[in-house]
């Protein structure tokens, strides 16, 4: 890019996003290690350095009082405004709300100049419908702090509803917006017109999210185990275990079994809080739920299956959710941006993507990077790694069509790509899909150690397939969809399984007598129940990912121990102890 892009950044309450508009279409940005997602969090340690991101949050079970999330709620309110009480205090800090997003924006600007190779100084940045003039104000100080000129404070039901696609609707739309994410929920009805926006009614609650119910749950989950709610630690499991409740029925955490219907059962009062809002924000709209052409979802607690049954019961409709609620803020102001660069005023979305392209990744399995029906042009990406030790190369094969396994999908071509030999995981390959407008696939992927790229061109393949050919890979995809899932389950927890085993062998052998006998007695016992259904001739995933996670819950005092002794041994060396 010769002229410098404007970027498009939500500033999220848990998490932060930043876009740009490249070769005439949105794209979000990935940081050094592919992720595209910034935890908003920020650690100040004792010497007033200063981490972000995932450094930060990973401080928080060590340093809770100096790692700070959740600034969003306090970001253009006086202290004890915001009826929230943090577990640190920004005055002992010596900072602010305004200089805590500094940071945060700081670092997506960062993430953004690495990308693009080179400066960027201009950004369009969301905040809720329901902010005030002195929130927003406040969000426009944070990105001049930060070193950005920012052209617009952008509502985020407006952004989101760029996302969709909905402005390029000609009729009229009167279109919902549930917003509900990690620390803010955002309710608004907007008015559509031939590409025109109009917000005519918000409402919201600055402290209700994602971040309660995990409280919520750590609460009942230290009630059940005899722990402190107010351990980070609990929290951050209460989180992984409600994530991972939207997309199974069960969750253990330390021995403890939870259901979905038990998280259900704590949520619904938490649910039930958006209520008063979704109707207010409907009466002052004077729009009934039945004249609403679209209600869509956004924000990651809105993947959670009773939110989304709760939506369809207030509304009376099926919620849109095409897009990945997580990004769609993120990509709406990325649009935005485009638009006021004048970079998107000549862009003509011809085709769609008329099956998902992938690769296949260790196992076997389909990785989708571009899913089936994405307008083009289109560009994805992500980060992969080396799955054995001393690999020294990786070969991609490109793959397109429905199907769980890659053996039962088409392959389009294979690239090698090579890299120095080390340790599992030592690698970092980025693989981007890319189709212009005229249906052509390009491949490129780039070892990051050496920045050596290799490519490849695919024309024609990636969009011209047969209607017949389309037909029967669909058709294909859903008669097998349970024999798929079933062998995707298993191959998944079969690699967890056998990551995990070797592992716990050698934490074994390494504490040898430090570890009791009846400890021992447990973790070799759950091994050997791990082992059996790995070897048994029925593919049992769902008792193969139980016995799997039993597992990890026992050996959590070995890598306690391990880590300790591996402290002491430093100390020693450094002649500290």
């Amino acid at each position: 890019m010769s002229t410098p892009p404007i970027l498009g950044i939500d500033l999220g309450t848990t998490n932060s996003l930043v876009g740009v508009v490249d070769s005439g279409f949105p794209i979000l940005l990935a940081d050094e290690h592919g992720s595209r997602s910034t935890p908003s969090a920020v650690c100040v340690a004792a010497d007033g350095s200063v981490s972000v991101g995932a450094v930060a949050l990973r401080q928080r079970a060590l340093h809770p009082t100096r790692t700070i999330t959740s600034v969003k709620r306090l970001i253009g309110r006086r202290p004890g405004e915001a009826g929230w009480a943090p577990p640190y205090s920004l005055s002992e800090l010596q900072t602010s709300p305004v200089e805590v997003s500094a940071e945060i924006l700081k670092h997506l600007k960062e993430v953004a100049e690495r990308a693009l190779e080179q400066s960027v100084s201009q950004a369009v940045i969301t905040v809720p419908a329901y902010f005030n003039d002195a929130q927003r104000n406040a969000t426009k100080r944070a990105g001049e702090l930060a070193g950005l000129e920012v052209l617009r404070i952008l509502s985020e039901p407006t952004a989101a509803a760029l996302a969709y696609g909905l402005d390029k609707l000609a009729e009229h739309q009167k279109i919902a917006v549930y917003d509900l994410g990690g620390g803010t929920f955002d309710i608004s009805v907007l008015e559509m017109r031939e590409g025109t926006f109009q917000v005519l009614s918000t409402a919201g609650d600055t402290q209700l999210g994602g971040d309660d119910l995990d409280r919520l749950l750590a609460g009942y989950i230290a009630q059940k185990l005899g722990l402190s709610p107010d351990d980070i630690r609990v929290v951050e499991a209460a989180e992984a275990v409600k994530k991972r409740l939207s997309a199974e029925d069960t969750a253990a955490y330390n021995g403890l079994e939870i259901t979905r219907g038990e998280l259900d059962k704590i949520a619904r009062p938490w649910i039930e809080r958006t209520r008063i809002h979704c109707l207010r924000a409907l009466s002052d709209a004077g729009v009934k739920p039945e004249e609403l052409d679209e209600v869509i979802l956004v924000g990651g607690s809105t993947r959670m299956p009773l939110v989304r049954t709760y939506v369809r019961e207030i509304f009376g409709r099926e919620p849109n959710t095409s897009q990945n609620p997580d990004e769609a803020i993120a990509l709406g102001a990325t649009i935005q941006a485009g638009i006021l660069g004048g970079s998107l005023r000549q862009v003509l979305l011809l085709d769609v993507t008329p099956l998902s392209l992938g690769i296949e990744t260790f196992g076997g399995l389909m990785n989708i990077i571009i899913p089936r029906n994405t307008t083009i042009p289109a560009k994805a990406g992500e980060m992969f790694t080396n799955a054995v030790a001393n690999q020294d190369s990786m070969l991609i094969r490109i793959l397109q069509g429905e199907r769980e396994l890659a053996k039962d999908n088409w392959e389009l071509g294979r690239i090698e790509v090579p890299f120095p030999a080390g340790p599992k995981g030592s690698a970092r390959v980025g693989v981007q899909f890319s189709i212009d407008a005229d249906g052509i696939l390009h491949v490129l992927a780039r070892d990051t150690a050496t920045n050596q790229d290799t490519t490849l061109e695919i024309r024609g393949t990636a969009v011209d397939v047969a209607d017949e050919r389309v037909e029967q890979m669909i058709a294909e995809s859903v008669d097998f969809a349970f024999e798929d899932m079933n062998e995707r389950i298993w191959t998944e927890a079969k690699l967890k399984a056998e990551e995990l085993l070797p592992a716990v062998d050698a934490a074994l052998e390494q504490l040898g007598d430090a570890i009791s006998d009846e400890d021992k007695a447990a973790v070799v016992s759950q091994a050997a129940a791990v082992r059996a259904l790995l070897n048994a001739a029925e593919h049992d995933a769902k008792a193969l990912k139980t016995a799997t996670q039993a597992l990890d819950d026992a050996t959590q005092s070995l890598a306690v121990m391990l880590i300790d002794r591996a402290m002491e041994e430093s100390l020693a060396r450094r002649g500290l102890v």
